[in-house]
C-alpha cells in the first residue's frame, strides 16, 4: 500500500492510473476472444515520483461463440484450450481484477481508475466489451478516457513501438517474453512511469500555475457519477 495516497490522487486529478494489457484472438472486441488480461497499479512515492506497483494477471477462457484468428494465436503463442493455462471465465477474471483495482483506488485516495495502455483504445475496447458481455455493473474505469503510451512515447521519444520506446530508455526488453499480457503491461508501466518522471518539473510548474489561478480541481465523484471529463 502507498504511504502517500494524497500524492497519487493529486498527480492525476483523483484518478488512479492502471496499466491494462490484453491478449486476444483477433482485433474485433465484439467477436474475438479475450484470452489474457493483466493490470499494473501505478502509484506515487513520497518524492512525487511515479512508480510501478503490483501486477495482477489472469488467463481467460474464450467466451462461447468467440472467434480466434489462427494468425493472432501464432503471434501470441497461446493455446486457448490448454489445461496448463488454468484459465478462468471472463466474469471471474474481471471480478477478481476489479476487486483489486477498487481496493487500490481506496488505498491511494482516488475515486476512479483510468486505463493506461500502449495503443490504449484497443485494450479499453476489449475491456468494455467484456464488461458488457458479463453484465458487470461496477466498472472502476473511466468509460472512454485513457492514457496512451504510444502517443506519449511518440511525443517524448520519437518512437511509437513499445519494444523500441523501452529500449531507447534503457528499459530491458525480452522479445521472447513479449505478447504475454503481464510482461507487456509491466513494460508499458515502466515506460509510462519514466515519461511521467521525466516531466516532473513540468508538472510542478503547472501545479503552481493552477494554484496561482485559484483553481480548486475536485476529485471525481465516487464511481464516476456525473463525471464526464478526465
Amino acid at each position: 500500500m502507498n504511504n502517500y495516497p494524497d500524492l497519487t490522487s493529486r498527480r492525476f486529478r483523483g484518478f488512479l492510473p492502471v496499466v491494462i494489457d490484453v491478449e486476444t484472438g483477433g482485433f474485433l472486441s465484439s467477436t474475438d476472444a479475450l484470452l489474457e488480461i493483466a493490470a499494473v497499479i501505478i502509484e506515487v512515492d513520497s518524492e512525487g515520483r511515479v512508480r510501478r506497483g503490483v501486477t495482477h494477471a489472469f488467463n481467460v477462457e474464450p467466451f462461447e461463440g468467440s472467434r480466434m484468428d489462427p494468425a493472432s494465436l501464432q503471434v501470441t503463442g497461446i493455446d486457448p484450450y490448454s489445461p496448463l493455462r488454468q484459465a478462468i471465465t471472463e466474469l471471474d477474471a474481471l471480478q477478481r481484477l476489479f476487486r483489486e483495482i477498487r481496493a487500490a483506488i481506496r488505498d491511494h485516495g482516488c475515486k476512479r481508475a483510468v486505463l493506461v495502455g500502449h495503443n490504449a483504445a484497443f485494450d479499453l475496447g476489449f475491456l468494455n466489451a467484456a464488461v458488457t458481455r458479463t453484465g458487470i455493473k461496477r466498472n472502476p474505469f473511466h468509460p472512454f478516457s485513457c492514457f496512451d503510451t504510444a502517443t506519449l512515447a511518440g511525443v517524448a521519444l520519437g518512437q511509437t513501438v513499445l519494444a523500441r520506446a523501452t529500449t531507447v530508455l534503457g528499459i530491458e526488453w525480452d522479445q521472447r517474453a513479449a505478447h504475454s499480457a503481464a510482461y507487456d503491461a509491466e513494460r508499458t508501466a515502466d515506460l509510462f512511469c519514466r515519461i511521467c518522471n521525466d516531466m516532473h518539473g513540468s508538472f510542478l510548474r503547472a501545479e503552481e500555475k493552477a494554484r496561482n489561478l485559484g483553481w480548486n480541481d475536485p476529485t471525481p465523484p465516487p464511481d464516476g457519477v456525473g463525471d464526464i471529463e478526465l
